[in-house]
């Protein structure tokens, strides 16, 4: 699966909050901060891709 687009659009202290960009739908995800790489703030890019996120 994958590559997807999403943008971190709030993080909740130990959780953020991803929109998928790629695909136009306006639903969220939340994520663990400890699956994403660190320096990510609101706003971030980030690429799924082989069950990894990258920043874009």
């Amino acid at each position: 699966m994958g590559p997807f687009e999403y943008k971190v659009i709030r993080i909740d202290g130990d959780y953020a909050h991803l929109l998928r960009t790629d695909n136009g739908g306006d639903e969220t995800i939340t994520v663990a901060m400890a699956l994403l790489p660190d320096g990510i703030d609101e706003g971030t890019m980030l690429l799924w891709e082989n069950l990894e996120y990258s920043i874009i």
